[in-house]
């Protein structure tokens, strides 16, 4: 899981980025400007690591990259500052900018050599409270590659915990969370309704999903009446057991964007995250009629460069030329 062995980016690196979740763990060798100058993973997310040394995880990650430049500052975001992460990182209120993060940040020791920044997430003070932790750097990151989503934007968060996002004047103003891929992986792996494709052997099919996503959306009484077709459907013959999840799953993202949907107006969505669960949404968006909808992957990067600099932990300048003969 190292980083790659070598000083070749020793001279322009600026910082140390991370995107530290519940499942995995992503960093990132960042130089001027927020070039990625390297990159690794690990199936390390804050679950994952034996007996919470977070510490070890972070030396051997990095050791590569602070070897070759000594002194990095280091900014991680996720589930890293939760309650089960490193150390929690209390929540700031929305809206919210990249300078109210940057203000947030807590830190810890590494225990070899460096103090590592925590981004704090966001909460919505509401009479139902919402809170986000990693996206939005992801959310900042989006706005960093495209500038003109930040005077009035509606991101999309695919995920376990979907986010539906507003963003205003360049701050993140309001979001609220559809729990889809959780219900999802609950009732495909501890319901009567997963048990057809586990026993068939799931397979995917495109006109299933669509099927899933157009029922929910034609009908009057939302999702709920309609959860147990997944299974009368196979039973009736109508639907093949192996392809039940993927009807299973158009219901349950039809359903988020029937409501997330609902209401006035909107900006475009536009979706960021994993390329093929961004590309399944905007599959279930056009079947809303939502045709120009689009996706941006990988924008944590920009976000945590954004961040840092807010932070005062970097300064803003560009990536360094490379010379001329």
């Amino acid at each position: 899981m190292n980083a790659n062995d070598t000083n070749t980016f020793g001279a322009d690196a600026r910082l140390i980025a991370l995107d530290w979740g519940t499942s995995s763990l992503r960093a990132w060798l960042l130089g001027g400007g927020g070039a990625v100058l390297d990159t690794c993973a690990a199936p390390l997310g804050v679950q994952q690591v034996p007996e919470g040394d977070f510490a070890g995880v972070y030396a051997r990650l990095t050791a590569a990259w602070r070897t070759a430049a000594p002194g990095l500052p280091a900014l991680a975001a996720g589930m890293i500052g939760s309650a089960q992460g490193w150390r929690e990182a209390p929540y700031q209120v929305c809206p919210a900018d990249a300078g109210a993060l940057g203000t947030g940040l807590i830190e810890v020791d590494t225990g070899c050599g460096g103090r590592l920044h925590i981004v704090p997430g966001l909460r919505v003070e509401a009479a139902l409270p919402d809170v986000m932790r990693g996206e939005e750097t992801q959310i900042l990151g989006a706005l960093a590659v495209e500038p003109a989503l930040a005077a009035n934007a509606r991101l999309v968060l695919p995920g376990t915990h979907s986010k539906w996002v507003t963003v205003r004047d360049g701050r993140i103003e309001r979001f609220a969370t559809y729990m889809t891929g959780e219900l999802f992986a609950v009732l495909r792996a501890h319901s009567i309704l997963g048990r057809p494709a586990r026993e068939a052997g799931a397979t995917g099919d495109a006109a299933a999903f669509a099927r899933g996503v157009a029922t929910v959306r034609d009908a009057a009484d939302g999702l709920f009446p309609l959860l147990f077709s997944a299974r009368t459907l196979v039973l009736r013959g109508a639907l093949d057991a192996a392809h039940s999840l993927d009807y299973l799953s158009g219901l349950l993202i039809g359903e988020e964007l029937r409501c997330a949907l609902a209401g006035a107006a909107t900006p475009a969505p536009v979706l960021i995250g994993d390329p093929a669960l961004c590309e399944r949404y905007l599959r279930a968006l056009a079947l809303f009629g939502v045709t120009d909808a689009r996706s941006l992957d990988n924008t944590a990067p920009a976000g945590l460069w954004r961040i840092a600099v807010a932070a005062g932990l970097v300064t803003d300048t560009p990536a360094a030329e490379p010379a001329q003969c």
